[in-house]
């Protein structure tokens, strides 16, 4: 079997993923069913939808990995959580400035910080990340569609985030076998300059 050959470093995500895949269109489809799609269903497609929250949900999982240690996990689990947060600051309508502009800062640090193999305490890296992940998860409360359940399509995007976090951490944790880790801080980089071109754009 494929899995039991890889390392035990990438076999955990890699059947994390196998069952998201599995899992999530039994979940979709039990939605649409109780004519809730528009909540689940938008709320999972809106990460998706935008290479700027993309990259920087991507990163956080390369980032993790980078870290290594509790880091792999601590990271991936604390940006979704407080992004529910800012998700609810959205739908709430609480005033946030700046957010586009904090969103594309998230990519630029997360991006310097992946190519510069910044590696700080865990509890500042959780902050760093819970900084941006309000201004991301305002993003999606505030874009909520109109008569949407926004239980549902805070469900949708969280998972949408997790399954991000995991492609990160899984590219993350096969580039450091090469090199030294040195795949990483080249696509760090690059993240990096996408940002510069979100925020001026």
């Amino acid at each position: 079997m494929l899995i039991s050959k890889m390392p035990r470093a990438l076999a955990v995500p890699a059947l994390l993923g196998l069952a998201a895949s599995l899992v999530l269109p039994a979940v979709a489809e039990a939605h649409i069913l109780q004519g809730e799609a528009g909540g689940f269903l938008h709320g999972f497609e809106h990460p998706l939808s935008g290479a700027d929250h993309l990259l920087a949900m991507f990163c956080v999982g390369l980032w993790g990995a980078q870290m290594g240690g509790r880091s792999v996990w601590s990271l991936p689990i604390a940006f979704p959580l407080i992004m529910v947060i800012g998700g609810m600051m959205g739908i709430a309508g609480v005033p946030l400035p700046a957010v586009e502009s904090g969103i594309a800062l998230s990519i630029i640090v997360l991006g310097a910080a992946i190519a510069f193999v910044w590696r700080p305490p865990e509890w500042l890296a959780v902050l760093v990340i819970g900084v941006f992940a309000i201004f991301h998860g305002y993003a999606h409360g505030a874009e909520l569609p109109t008569a949407t359940d926004p239980a549902d399509y805070a469900i949708g995007f969280v998972v949408a985030t997790g399954l991000i976090h995991l492609l990160g951490i899984s590219v993350g944790l096969a580039f450091q076998r090469f090199r030294g880790g040195e795949l990483s801080r080249a696509v760090g980089g690059l993240i990096g300059l996408g940002g510069v071109y979100f925020l001026v754009a």
